[in-house]
């Protein structure tokens, strides 16, 4: 069949235009003819790539091309699964992860290993038929010790295959929107453990079986190397990332930034002694608190990876499986099965374990085992270079691998068993944290109190005002935000011009974030007059402005528009003044007023406080009266908050100059202040413009009333 469709049609295919189609056909088709019938996305894509490549009608070739995007999408899921972790709630549940990242190490290792030796013993001894007969290439004597070394050597390294396993499924997680569940971050943090400490086994063993043994250098190189790298990554890329994200604003040069983080810091990891996936991975963790989750940039990086490099990676991943190797003899079958039942049955028991001892839900139970249990990317890694590395040769010349044909082929049979395992689980667990994580949340189809209101008139200011109502916009609400333009009759066609604008502008940051701007033109006696009743058509729970810039020595430090508002609106106004992208904020420092737990809006400054830290993965300082303490940390609790928040007494007002010495570069100050007549106001608030002029002239700030 495949010789006839060669001779019709000259297969495989050359023209790259033709070729770039057909892959464009797969990414698009393959997905929705296998949800048609329940079969995972990611597993469609593995079968459409075994059908059409080399091994099923020859449609496509397994050339350079492939290689090169598949490597680019493994390293490329890695990437995402870093920098898509919650670094709060990873911190939480580090020793979880440390425990899981143990489990799923060592029970591969010791079943592995056991299994492996008697496995390979068998492979050896029906290839060369007598231990006597084998020429070892370090010239050691051809007898049992010599024999059960080998065996040995070659056992660990095929365990270590089992131990380490590809973050396959998660493409699944990021289409749930569950990336921050506690099990997938467990499950991430131990895949990583797990993979480094596999890789470094199989570092050890090659060194081995290549030189004899191992001297204290090799200890040494790998102990630079490491030490070199951890230098370059946790030192030098934030320092470098912050400085590219303060000085350019282009998302799509931002995005060719990042991308290209990635891809060094995965050849300095080469470098190092360890494989390119763990420095993907780490530079995904790295940049993470660079890359605010609702971004456009972010936006761009799950799309540009969904769309097209992630779905090469799988059809590059099905070309490599042979069908056929499952007839080529019946230790190439047994190999096979004790391959995949070995490493299933390994990360289940880990998984199962690991919810066990921490009183886990059967789902994230599932979640756990179903992530961590596809093997693709070290495993490949690990069988190839160990395939190629000859260790001895027969009586009648065949050479003896480190890991032998069978292993390979039964490492491809491995490879699709547990792909299409994994996919399935963690879709099913997916589904159901998905609903749990529905139930915990109120009906976000109408929810009138988070609805977020920006003014817009300055185009200086846009850019900054759109990316704070982004990240303090609960990515669970569906309200759109809304952005309004007014205009009067002495400025209507030049406003309603330069309003119209400013709204399209709005609404392209919005969906750059995949979030819906509702915009909104209105004519009005005065703008402030404008602002009120849309608010209270709209129901609008907070409205964002810009920091007032003053005109003459006369004007007020808010402005006119604000103090209007104030008094005119009973809504949480935010007036924001910004010096640098949100994505560079290191800290995220509140004062509060005495009494301010008192007030109808506490909760609700809270919540948006918690939503803004957690997006950006900063700390979270609070200063504020011991009373007020108490409730914060209540509502925090309450509200699920992951936020890393310390706190400092700040008994009066009067000492909030003590900030100025507290507040450092890179800093956001965030004061939550009091209109007049209101529990918590006090007359030192008339302070508050002069000292953020004199003290914090220098930082982000927003002031909440």
């Amino acid at each position: 069949m495949k010789e006839i469709l060669a001779d019709i049609l000259h297969l495989p295919l050359v023209d790259p235009v033709l070729i770039f189609s057909v892959v464009l056909a797969i990414i698009l088709f393959a997905p929705i003819i296998f949800d048609k019938i329940r079969i995972p996305h990611i597993v469609g894509l593995i079968l459409a790539g075994m059908i059409l490549g080399p091994n099923g009608i020859n449609l496509l070739s397994h050339d350079s091309s492939f290689e090169l995007f598949g490597q680019v999408g493994i390293l490329y899921i890695m990437f995402v699964a870093g920098i898509d972790m919650d670094m709060n709630d990873f911190v939480q549940n580090k020793n979880k992860s440390i425990v899981f990242g143990i489990f799923t190490f060592l029970i591969p290792m010791i079943i592995g290993t056991v299994t492996g030796y008697y496995l390979i013993q068998e492979i050896i001894l029906s290839a060369a038929g007598d231990v006597s007969s084998i020429s070892w290439l370090q010239g050691e004597v051809a007898n049992n010790p010599t024999f059960i070394k080998y065996c040995l050597l070659s056992a660990i390294v095929l365990a270590s295959m089992y131990a380490s396993n590809t973050l396959l499924a998660y493409p699944i997680i990021t289409r749930f929107g569950i990336a921050k569940q506690r099990s997938v971050n467990i499950t991430v943090g131990g895949t990583m453990i797990t993979t480094i400490l596999s890789l470094l086994v199989l570092a050890v063993i090659l060194e081995v079986v290549r030189q004899g043994s191992i001297d204290y250098m090799f200890w040494v190189r790998l102990a630079v190397g490491l030490g070199i790298y951890s230098f370059i990554l946790f030192y030098l890329y934030p320092l470098v990332g912050r400085w590219f994200f303060k000085r350019f604003n282009d998302n799509i040069v931002q995005y060719i930034f990042v991308l290209s983080m990635v891809f060094l810091s995965s050849f300095l990891a080469k470098m190092a002694g360890v494989e390119y996936i763990i420095g993907a991975f780490l530079a995904g963790v790295t940049l993470n608190r660079l890359v605010p989750r609702q971004s456009p940039l972010m936006n761009r990086i799950d799309f540009v990876g969904n769309a097209i490099f992630i779905p090469f990676f799988l059809i590059s991943v099905g070309m490599i499986v042979n069908v056929e190797i499952i007839f080529n003899g019946y230790l190439t079958i047994v190999t096979a099965i004790v391959m995949t039942m070995v490493a299933t049955l390994t990360k289940y028991l880990a998984a199962k374990l690991t919810q066990k001892i921490y009183k886990m839900t059967p789902a994230e139970g599932s979640m756990i085992f179903g992530l961590s249990n596809a093997q693709a990317a070290a495993t490949l890694a690990a069988v190839t270079i160990a395939y190629n590395l000859v260790i001895a040769y027969t009586a009648d010349g065949s050479q003896i691998r480190l890991l032998s044909e069978e292993i390979l082929n039964g490492t491809i049979v491995m490879i699709l068993a547990t792909c299409t395992i994994s996919s399935i689980v963690t879709e099913k667990a997916a589904r159901k944290l998905a609903l749990e994580a529905e139930v915990d949340t109120t009906d976000s189809k109408y929810n009138p109190e988070n609805r977020i209101l920006i003014p817009v008139s300055n185009p200086e200011t846009l850019d900054s005002l759109m990316e704070l109502a982004l990240l303090i916009k609960d990515k669970k609400d569906k309200q759109p935000v809304y952005a309004l333009t007014v205009a009067n009759d002495n400025q209507y066609s030049e406003k309603f011009a330069q309003g119209k604008k400013l709204l399209e502008r709005a609404a392209n940051i919005g969906a750059g974030a995949d979030i819906k701007v509702k915009k909104i033109s209105r004519y009005d006696l005065n703008i402030s007059s404008g602002i009120c009743n849309v608010v209270k058509e709209k129901n609008i729970s907070d409205v964002v402005l810009g920091m007032h810039s003053k005109a003459t020595s006369y004007d007020s430090f808010f402005g006119n528009l604000t103090e209007t508002l104030l008094d005119g609106i009973n809504r949480m106004i935010c007036v924001y003044k910004s010096t640098q992208p949100m994505s560079t904020i290191k800290r995220v420092v509140v004062a509060t007023t005495p009494k301010c737990e008192f007030e109808t809006g506490f909760t609700k400054w809270c919540n948006r406080v918690f939503t803004l830290t957690s997006q950006i993965g900063s700390e979270l300082v609070i200063y504020c009266t011991k009373d007020t303490q108490k409730l914060i940390a209540e509502t925090a609790k309450a509200q699920k908050c992951n936020c890393k928040f310390t706190f400092n007494t700040l008994a009066d007002w009067e000492d909030f100059l003590i900030l100025s010495r507290e507040v450092k570069e890179n800093d956001l100050l965030v004061v939550v202040t009091a209109r007049r007549q209101s529990i918590s106001y006090t007359p030192l608030l008339e302070k508050l413009p002069r000292q953020l002029t004199q003290y914090f002239s220098d930082n982000s700030f927003i002031v909440l009333f």
